[in-house]
């Protein structure tokens, strides 16, 4: 019997990527290790719990575990029928209740299985150890006891969840600090953090947002120091793993940058045009289940068949993270092109003309593939054509174009005013979204009357005007606006300049409607380059030398243009921006331009920027780090409590107050 963590690293030999980790840890470290204990049979029943099942199934598909020998995959706490001639794998976490369970089905005279290999998700405490150690009639047949440091959620090659979808309430709703559900959320937060750097083995500098209020005492420190309690529960829980982890780095590998949702409160409810964003944005998806309808082959009714828009997709792997304009185009060039190549979709263009038999056999051979990439293009035909439509018949690009101007401070008061005269009819949701950016970049307006009459004028329910509300909770103590150009929520105060974001220096627009960009972008930037200002995001570790260093290594890391990334740009007119580009376009925006870039630099990388949002991260998001990995020549990784879609982000928002609010208390 082993106690210990895995003596896999992510440091030498061949560079493998954050998800590539997490999959080869499982299936072949846990799954197929035989090292631990005598030798296991052929085949063997796998049992977790409710938080396991969920890591397992975000990096690993039911055929990768069977392909290791699993030929059942069991509940730990359902009723389980005894398997005494097979081995069981038991991945779970280190809880009371399923230690107990545990001893439970492995005691006696007659256990349920041969043999147990235990792997726990997270640190076990002592006691327990103790506990199954005492158990002498359990303790002969544990061929491993392990800790596996495995507790995140990976949802994308380079970003991962804690799944804490209510982490908005817990930690920012009123009275939250005061809680049990405040420490609660945290602590487990931080633990799942920190596991990912066990798993990785990598030794991270640990960054956050500072407090932005110097008055403790004010009813806001406790969510302004949110960033601050989680950057210090991580970092004990790193150090703890120092010293119990064989071969954890000596010396930081690797950088961690821990904000809030108060870094950004735009980028959720903006309107993403990415083909990606467009999809969880406009369409009722089920997570990432698709529900296509298909003709059906007698005349009924069409099929309605769920389909998966993932990774395993060639296509949707292609366009996700292009604009909507251009993902619609791809699609009409791929399938013209897969028209004129293809025999037998030339063949089936016939109009009953007769076949020869060279025709016949060509078809024969050419079928099953046409019929899979067929199958792939036509779904995202019709994905594509949905969304054109949405967008079309509900005026989008009139409302994208107001919202960016907004943003960048060519749009005011004026405009605002005479689209929400304009547009009455089934746009309560957007009219809000535009009421939340506007908020935020004209916190004046929302002082009185001057709120309600905005909001009456929006015809927002009473829900929607406590959503805008509550906007001001997420904000931590007054501050200054920082030398980033960082988001400031202030409904006290006015500001002189009405913009929220300035033009990226060398990107010049491309696309209608693709000039809005995420706050993270340049806060990973200027972390890449050692700029990051170190009162507004000071270090967790203890040694200035060992920062400095991390500001060395990360600007030796980072690529040089040979532009200037601080020098004025000038942009063409935004009202005039094309709806189309060339073709060759590289902008490090495209998913198939990063993979080529990734594929072959992978190797030369870097070291990992690791970016922790608490309270939820959009697609844009997600999309940024994708983005960098290649340009900054370092794997990005996102990491947050969940994944929210502006639908979900909303609904979030609107439960920070339990309050109902009335006309007369929206005074902000």
């Amino acid at each position: 019997m082993s106690f210990s963590d895995s003596e896999t690293s992510s440091h030498g030999g061949e560079y493998k990527t954050f998800r590539q980790i997490s999959r080869d840890r499982l299936l072949y470290e846990m799954l197929q290790d035989t090292k631990a204990g005598g030798t296991r049979s052929s085949w063997k029943v796998l049992i977790m719990d409710k938080v396991t099942v969920k890591v397992m199934s975000h990096s690993c598909k039911m055929a990768d575990i069977t392909d290791q020998g699993v030929s059942l995959v069991e509940d730990l706490f359902r009723r389980r029928e005894p398997l005494p001639s097979m081995d069981a794998i038991y991945f779970i976490q280190p809880s009371k209740e399923n230690i107990v369970m545990f001893l439970s089905d492995m005691s006696g005279r007659e256990p349920l299985y041969k043999k147990a290999y235990v792997y726990f998700s997270s640190p076990v405490a002592k006691d327990l150890v103790n506990r199954i150690k005492n158990d002498t009639s359990v303790l002969p047949r544990i061929g491993a006891l392990r800790e596996m440091n495995l507790e995140y959620f990976s949802i994308d090659s380079q970003a991962f969840i804690t799944d804490h979808e209510r982490a908005l309430e817990e930690l920012y709703g009123e009275n939250a600090e005061n809680s049990r559900r405040f420490d609660m959320c945290l602590n487990v937060m931080a633990l799942r953090i920190a596991t990912v750097f066990a798993s990785l083995k990598e030794f991270p500098f640990v960054r956050y947002r500072a407090s932005k209020g110097p008055d403790a005492a004010t009813a806001t420190a406790g969510r302004d120091l949110v960033p601050t309690k989680l950057a210090s529960a991580v970092w004990n829980n790193i150090s703890t793993y120092r010293s119990s982890i064989p071969n954890f780095p000596a010396t930081e590998t690797c950088e961690l940058l821990i904000v809030d949702r108060s870094v950004d409160q735009i980028a959720p409810v903006i309107h993403e045009w990415t083909y990606d964003a467009m999809c969880h944005d406009l369409l009722d998806l089920d997570g990432n289940k698709y529900v296509q309808e298909i003709p059906s082959k007698t005349g009924g009714e069409p099929e309605k068949k769920e389909v998966l828009l993932e990774d395993t997709d060639p296509v949707w792997l292609e366009l996700r993270h292009v604009h909507i304009a251009e993902a619609s185009e791809r699609l009409h060039e791929k399938m013209s092109n897969f028209v004129s190549k293809n025999k037998a979709a030339q063949l089936q263009q016939r109009d009953g003309s007769e076949l020869s038999t060279r025709d016949l056999q060509k078809m024969v051979q050419a079928l099953p593939q046409y019929n899979d990439q067929m199958a792939k293009l036509s779904l995202h035909v019709e994905i594509a054509g949905k969304i054109n439509k949405i967008i079309r018949d509900v005026g989008l690009r009139e409302l994208g174009q107001l919202e960016q101007d907004l943003v960048f401070g060519d749009a005011g008061t004026k405009e605002v005013i005479n689209f929400m005269r304009g547009k009455q009819e089934g746009m309560s949701e957007n009219r809000l979204r535009l009421l939340m950016i506007y908020a935020c970049v004209y916190p004046e307006k929302f002082e009185g009357d001057q709120a309600i009459k905005l909001m009456q004028l929006a015809k927002l329910s009473r829900a929607d005007m406590k959503t805008v509300k509550n906007m001001k909770l997420l904000e931590g103590a007054e501050s200054k606006k920082t030398s980033l150009g960082g988001f400031s929520l202030k409904f006290d105060s006015a500001k002189k300049k009405h913009a929220e974001r300035t033009d990226r220096t060398g990107e010049e627009e491309t696309w209608a409607l693709f000039r809005f960009y995420p706050k993270i972008e340049e806060l990973i930037e200027k972390l890449s380059k050692g700029e990051l200002a170190k009162d507004e995001y000071p270090c967790m570790n203890s040694s200035s030398a060992s920062t400095q260093a991390s500001s060395g290594a990360s600007q030796a890391a980072s690529v040089k243009t040979g532009q200037s990334t601080t020098a004025p740009h000038s942009m063409r007119s935004r009202r005039t921006a094309a709806w189309a580009r060339p073709r060759s376009s590289d902008d490090g925006y495209s998913s198939d331009s990063v993979l080529r870039s990734v594929s072959t630099d992978f190797k030369k990388m870097g070291q990992r920027i690791f970016v922790f949002i608490i309270g939820g991260a959009t697609r844009s998001e997600l999309r940024v780090c994708h983005k960098l990995t290649p340009k900054l020549r370092r794997e990005v990784i996102l990491g947050t409590t969940s994944l929210d879609d502006p639908p979900q982000y909303i609904t979030k928002l609107k439960l920070l107050s339990e309050k109902e609010l009335s006309m007369e208390n929206i005074n902000f």
